[in-house]
């Protein structure tokens, strides 16, 4: 008995030997296309004289899948996208083959699907607010701006592999959403925090299945690639060779640090940099006023003051400003306005956002700090740890290496005072270690610095990697044994403490006695 496989256009399961004689004479979906040909609308396309080829049937299938076909409009929907169901859970979204979305009748049907949207109380305020179109789109002007790399090709629907590399609330999953409803192609979202290696295969043989019989791609999201491990990430190389889906992946950790060179080299990374301050005030301005609409009063937007306020705090994150906006004026009573103090109450800040990339860029600031000497900057960078949680024990083991790399000769109490901050924050922890640190980065910031023995120390290093093992003069080694006294060893070794001045002795092997380490061969 032959497999069932799901119609690629409408979903129906039909025997896999009479896929393409049911696109060709009874897909609903097809009716648009076989009107001319049958008669009328709504019957099947009539099929040209001559006995039944599969091969013929899926020449035609083919033929009216591969050129580029005008989507139905987009329906009004309550979410940002609006899709139809094909096999194995893929979604088709309606899109236009070219133009604006603002412009002609699905630009229509985008702004009754917006209005809806906005009017729907239950969906979180930020997925109201969410952009439908890059027109609408705030901030990331050098990627999908109007001269932007990323505009021009979702624009033209050419998409490529593509890793969205950026911090929360930026627009990742937006523009991914946004890919969504311009592409022809077939698209799938996905999330790695929920689903695993098993449902992307399913995704990738659906993909396989529609490209085959319908001649359409296939684009893959995948929200939080990072939480992929490498290993799993690998399941894509081989389908991103053969072209057999286009994959986006979100992220907010490094690529160069979470995901696998492979799969980096498959894709084009846009990094999506933090809002500026204008651009958050006026979103989390839209915000205020879409609030105030659904309280039935006047909207007026935000004080100027308070939008400044609330874009300062937020980090470049547009989704912390509206949760905010959010928090605070659901809070307020009947008649009341919103004032600094309810955003302040509402905001109640306990911790600063802070991944990966960050604790090493703050250390990196940290170190660089001290080394300037700047104590009032190291204080700051070393509070910034801190209160992102970072392991006080860490920050104190690198004050250590800061003792001896930057201040050296110049102050040799600098390395006691370090090893006894790290043996404090180990006995006593946080919070109480925080003013150890404090007292050991400042005084670290304000030593006098030397990199001598630093630099010196380098340059053994480069000599020893790069040079042969030169062995130890003899007169410098130990000769314990009479059999070592009679190969010469020990012999002609001078005592210094027998002497009272200085010793004429070589302490460096014969070939490199001559060179000195502290001076720069430069």
């Amino acid at each position: 008995m032959s497999a069932l496989v799901p119609c690629p256009v409408c979903g129906r399961s039909v025997p896999e030997w009479y896929a393409n004689d049911h696109l060709d004479r009874e897909c609903t979906g097809m009716q648009t296309d076989s009107a001319a040909g049958s008669g009328g609308p709504g019957l099947p396309a009539k099929r040209a004289p001559g006995p039944a080829s599969p091969s013929g049937a899926r020449k035609k299938a083919t033929t009216l899948f591969s050129g580029p076909k005008k989507a139905a409009p987009l329906p009004a929907a309550a979410g940002p996208t609006s899709a139809a169901p094909v096999p194995g859970g893929l979604l088709v979204r309606s899109s236009d083959s070219g133009g604006s979305l603002d412009e002609g009748d699905g630009g229509k049907q985008d702004d009754a699907g917006t209005e809806k949207r906005l009017r729907n109380t239950q969906l979180p305020l930020a997925e109201r607010l969410r952009p439908l179109s890059l027109d609408q789109f705030v901030g990331q002007q050098k990627l999908v701006g109007p001269q932007g790399i990323l505009r021009t090709l979702i624009e033209s629907d050419r998409i490529p592999s593509m890793i969205l590399w950026g911090s929360p609330g930026l627009g990742k999953t937006t523009l991914a959403r946004i890919i969504a409803r311009r592409t022809n192609s077939a698209f799938k979202e996905m999330s790695a925090v929920t689903q695993n290696t098993a449902d992307v295969k399913k995704v990738i043989e659906d993909a396989k299945n529609l490209a085959r019989l319908a001649a359409r791609r296939t684009i893959l999201f995948l929200d939080e690639i990072h939480r992929f491990s490498k290993a799993q990430q690998d399941v894509f190389l081989p389908y991103l060779e053969r072209g057999q889906i286009i994959l986006i992946g979100a992220t907010t950790e490094n690529p160069s640090f979470r995901l696998n060179g492979a799969l980096l080299s498959r894709c084009r990374v846009f990094r999506l940099e933090p809002l500026p301050d204008e651009d958050v005030a006026a979103i989390a301005d839209r915000a205020c006023r879409l609030k105030q609409q659904d309280a039935g009063v006047s909207a007026v937007g935000l004080d100027a003051g308070i939008a400044k306020y609330i874009a300062g705090v937020s980090g470049g994150d547009a989704r912390i400003a509206i949760n905010v906006v959010d928090l605070a004026m659901g809070a307020l009573g009947s008649g009341e306005t919103l004032t600094l103090d309810c955003v302040r109450r509402a905001l109640q800040r306990t911790h600063v956002v802070y991944g990966a990339e960050e604790h090493y860029d703050l250390i990196s600031a940290l170190h660089k700090s001290v080394r300037g000497s700047d104590a009032n900057a190291a204080l700051y960078w070393l509070g910034r740890m801190l209160q992102g949680g970072d392991d006080p024990v860490y920050v104190a083991r690198r004050m250590v290496r800061m003792a001896s790399e930057d201040i050296g000769l110049a102050d040799n109490g600098a390395l006691p005072l370090a090893v006894a901050a790290l043996h404090a924050c180990q006995a006593i922890g946080m919070p109480e270690c925080d003013t150890i640190l404090a007292h050991c980065a400042v005084y670290l910031a304000r030593a006098p610095k030397s990199v001598e023995s630093y630099k010196a120390f380098k340059r053994v290093k480069a000599a020893v990697a790069a040079e042969h093992p030169w062995p130890v003069p003899l007169h410098l080694r130990n000769a314990p044994t009479r059999m070592m006294e009679e190969l010469g060893y020990a012999k002609g070794y001078k005592y210094n403490p027998d002497y009272d001045g200085p010793v004429d002795q070589d302490y460096l092997p014969e070939q490199i006695k001559d060179r000195d380490f502290f001076q720069d061969p430069r």
